[in-house]
């Protein structure tokens, strides 16, 4: 697995937020080349990129900042948030980014988010299916609807989406763990509609060890992690993540 360090935008600042509710965030960079820059020269092989103004706003407000990236880095980067339209995508792609990430409106249109990976590339877009207690959120995880992760998983897959990031909701911003049954469930729904699928797992990593513990469940598809808060609050070496996520017995 590969070891996705995220950079969550907000009011151009680096952010976290817990369980992604907006007014509770804790700043921990006013320069987001710079983090980037920071992530890749520990090591990173990909970042994950936020923009959670664009998530609650429903259209993208950091596509500046993609080019600035795109400029700075070696490494390949996704951005997600707000990217309700094929438009917003692409921009976001022209810009420089490797893959552009739908959440909103793979949940809502599936048949309109396949046909934008067909025409783009399967590569160059993800869907973020983003879940609490099961059902998939929207609209900046403000709301919930009565879709499961794993339907709304086999859906897309079925459609030829063959890249996927998968949240917690409950778990994200926690550091007390990540979901993993619900990790399992999501991927096993992908395996079964598309083997070719791969999968990004997100929420809750606190710890290598918990690194480790996803890299244990022995799925096929389960192509990386995304680590945010863990790594800004210096829960351990970056190193370490990396070596929990190719070698979980060292983190056991």
């Amino acid at each position: 697995m590969k070891i996705y360090p995220a950079i969550d935008l907000k009011g151009g600042r680096c952010v976290r937020l817990r369980q992604g509710v907006a007014s509770d965030e804790t700043v921990y960079g006013e320069d987001p080349v710079a983090m980037a820059l920071r992530w890749q020269g520990m090591g990173a092989e990909f970042l994950h990129v936020v923009d959670l103004d664009g998530a609650f706003a429903g259209r993208p407000v950091h596509t500046a900042i993609v080019s600035q990236l795109a400029g700075a880095l070696s490494i390949p980067f996704e951005f997600g948030g707000g990217l309700r339209t094929d438009a917003d995508a692409l921009a976001v792609l022209d810009a420089g980014a490797s893959r552009a990430v739908l959440g909103s409106r793979a949940a809502a249109d599936p048949e309109a988010a396949a046909a934008l990976a067909k025409s783009a590339g399967p590569e160059r877009i993800a869907v973020g299916i983003d879940a609490r207690d099961g059902f998939v959120q929207t609209a900046g995880w403000t709301e919930t609807t009565r879709l499961s992760a794993e339907e709304l998983a086999a859906r897309l897959a079925s459609l030829g989406v063959r890249a996927f990031v998968f949240t917690d909701t409950a778990t994200d911003g926690m550091m007390r763990g990540p979901n993993l049954k619900a990790v399992s469930a999501v991927a096993a729904s992908l395996s079964k509609a598309a083997p070719d699928a791969t999968l990004i797992a997100s929420g809750g990593v606190g710890s290598p060890a918990d690194v480790a513990a996803l890299a244990s469940l022995g799925l096929a598809n389960l192509e990386g992690v995304i680590v945010g808060k863990a790594l800004y609050e210096d829960a351990a070496p970056f190193a370490e993540f990396v070596a929990s996520a190719s070698n979980p017995a060292s983190s056991t």
